[in-house]
């Protein structure tokens, strides 16, 4: 069962008072599960959703639940919580079983998150300690909420309820890394048992215990934790097919003999008809069971100036609250940088003006040449709840996308990320949280860009999904700038991660999240010194006697001679001069008569284009190599 949160003085004392655990030298009995499904069957539509599915969940254990989306994972959660009766085979569950649901999409109600956190029963301190330690006011009113806030609210309510098992439908959603940490421990403490649905490995990793593998109607378990699933379920998937393998040859061997002797013999031989009929159906059924591939692609567009984005000294706030304090960063083209920090730290922030979508109040942006950026806003903007599939997909109206420069019919392009043509017509309000996340990657991915921004990209997405998106975000040669709180999808993907800690504090460090870890330890806690080591170093460096050539003649810091600095003003104006031009030629090229008309004019244009872009390549090359040259020597 669960319990309000204790301090470390009341652990310490259980643990003084707890009598040494004895080795007994015979085996303990297993224990009977909390609930249990046996050869459930659920029927949706003509064709069953389960069919034959055995699933139990003993005491105290934490389990994952995995499968596709659209696999039915939280319908069997509903069920096994009794919420939705099978069509049939048996649920029998122990008597006082009590169960705590986190839905997918929290609904809070209420007039404060106490009211909320206690509705089901809860006490009010209970509730008001476990909203607490999930970071909430109690007393703050339950309307207008963020989604992290809405999450851990929900989360709160359901440790206050001290079920004997918790059911949580994807719970690092709109949860901040921080958070996720602390759920992380939360659940580790936790006396009650856990079936988790979720897309975050890290969080799975370090959580379960054991597997459930909701696949083709059926579940299969594995008793370890979600670490061992992958080398796992490839095994499965390779037995499967050989299995299929082996049923195709046996069907030709049959088929070639069964015709070979009613040719032969103009008799039918009933029983080996129904065996060879049988045969064919038990293969059509499990070609129906193969689950369709996601089908992923993206055009990098025109070629970006190496040159995309620099910040110098650039510092935001609101109000009184600090964002980014000083901060400076330059990205260049083929960057695949991550952005990490809490809820509010101001991670958007920083996006819209590396976009130049958003002024900053103090500092300087620059933005490079052939920008063509793709934003894919975590909000879900531009997705009205009563459009549908369809209208979504074709904005200006018709019946075709324009997917990266082709016209492809919509029906087409919807089943390239797994929607059904039934589906095109029913509003987005129908379609689940990792069905409106594949739309939004279908709209994002449909436009050419050398710029990927994308904001939480992995909320709602089944594994599969996720991993469709990172081996086209691996491939793709445009510059990748990825905000996302789950830990293994940035360790995986970013070459640099920019983190903030919500008190305008920013650190840069290259490689993925564990890098970034590794190297500012504490970092994102609060009230933590923004950079620890440099404090170690501060302190050192002051305590350490100063040579007399330094105390006496600091060394005044660098410059660049008088001609580098003027080479370096000329390359500014052309980086600022060349782009209009190269705008200017294309214009013109974009005459679809210009060739036929008048054909040197054409090859003029193409040629000063050309000859542009690479003025402009060579340009950026050069500014780049001077501009770290005067930085070396400013800070020398």
């Amino acid at each position: 069962m669960a319990t309000a949160p204790r301090t470390a003085y009341m652990a310490a004392f259980d643990r003084a008072a707890s009598p040494p655990r004895r080795v007994s030298r015979f085996r303990m009995a297993p224990r009977p599960p909390l609930v249990a499904l046996k050869n459930v069957r659920l029927q949706d539509g003509q064709r069953p959703l389960f069919d034959g599915v055995d699933i139990a969940v003993e005491p105290r254990t934490r389990a994952a639940l995995v499968g596709r989306n659209g696999a039915g994972k939280s319908t069997l959660m509903k069920m096994v919580m009794g919420l939705i009766e099978p069509d049939a085979g048996d649920r029998s569950v122990q008597a006082g079983t009590r169960f705590a649901y986190v839905a997918q999409e929290p609904v809070i109600t209420g007039e404060t998150l106490l009211d909320y956190a206690a509705s089901e029963g809860a006490e009010r301190w209970t509730a008001e300690a476990w909203l607490a330690t999930f970071g909430l006011d109690p007393e703050k009113p339950a309307v207008n909420l963020s989604g992290g806030e809405i999450r851990r609210a929900a989360l709160a309510k359901a440790f206050a309820e001290e079920p004997d098992l918790l059911l949580l439908d994807e719970p690092t959603n709109h949860l901040d890394i921080l958070a996720i940490e602390l759920l992380e421990e939360e659940l580790l403490q936790a006396r009650f048992s856990v079936l988790v649905v979720s897309h975050d490995r890290a969080f799975l990793n370090r959580v379960t215990q054991s597997c459930h593998w909701l696949e083709g109607r059926r579940v299969r378990t594995l008793n370890k934790g979600f670490a061992a699933f992958d080398e796992w379920a490839d095994k499965v998937m390779e037995e499967e097919a050989e299995s299929l393998r082996r049923l195709n040859k046996a069907i030709e061997r049959e088929t070639y003999t069964f015709y070979r002797s009613i040719t032969a013999q103009r008799t039918r031989n009933e029983g080996r008809a129904r065996a060879l009929n049988a045969m064919r159906e038990d293969r059509a059924e499990r070609v129906k069971d193969i689950p369709r591939e996601l089908n992923l692609g993206v055009d990098s567009g025109g070629l970006s100036g190496k040159l995309v984005a620099e910040l110098k000294g650039v510092t935001k706030s609101f109000g009184d609250r600090a964002v980014i304090k000083p901060f400076s960063t330059r990205v260049i083209r083929g960057d695949r940088l991550a952005i990490v920090g809490p809820n509010g730290a101001g991670k958007t922030t920083l996006v819209k003006i590396l976009l130049g979508q958003l002024k900053p109040d103090a500092g300087t942006v620059r933005l490079g040449a052939n920008l063509e950026p793709v934003y894919l806003d975590q909000s879900r903007e531009g997705l009205r709840s009563d459009m549908t599939l369809w209208d979504a997909l074709t904005p200006g109206g018709g019946d075709s996308v324009l997917v990266r420069g082709i016209s492809k019919h919509v029906a087409a392009y919807a089943k390239d990320f797994l929607f059904q043509e039934g589906q095109l017509r029913q509003p987005i309000s129908t379609l689940s949280g990792g069905e409106r996340n594949r739309l939004l990657l279908a709209r994002a991915l449909a436009k050419p860009a050398n710029m990927l921004v994308l904001d939480e990209p992995t909320n709602d997405l089944d594994m599969d999904t996720l991993d469709k998106l990172e081996e086209l975000l691996e491939t793709y040669d445009g510059t990748l700038i990825l905000v996302s709180h789950d830990r293994d999808f940035v360790d995986r993907l970013a070459t640099s991660t920019i983190a903030m800690n919500g008190r305008g504090d920013i650190v840069e460090t290259p490689g993925g999240w564990t890098d970034f870890i590794r190297q500012n330890p504490g970092f994102l806690q609060p009230g933590a010194n923004p950079r620890p080591q440099d404090k170690d170093a501060a302190q050192r460096a002051a305590a350490a006697p100063a040579p007399a050539s330094i105390a006496t003649a600091p060394k005044k810091p660098g410059k660049l001679t008088f001609k580098d600095a003027h080479r370096l003003k000329e390359l500014e104006g052309l980086l600022a001069s060349l782009p209009d031009d190269i705008a200017r030629h294309d214009a013109t090229l974009s005459d679809p008569g210009l060739y036929a008309r008048d054909r040197k004019a054409f090859d003029r244009a193409t040629a000063n284009a050309a000859r542009a872009r690479a003025l402009l390549a060579a340009a950026e090359e050069e500014w780049l190599e001077l501009e770290a040259k005067r930085e070396a020597l400013a800070g020398a």
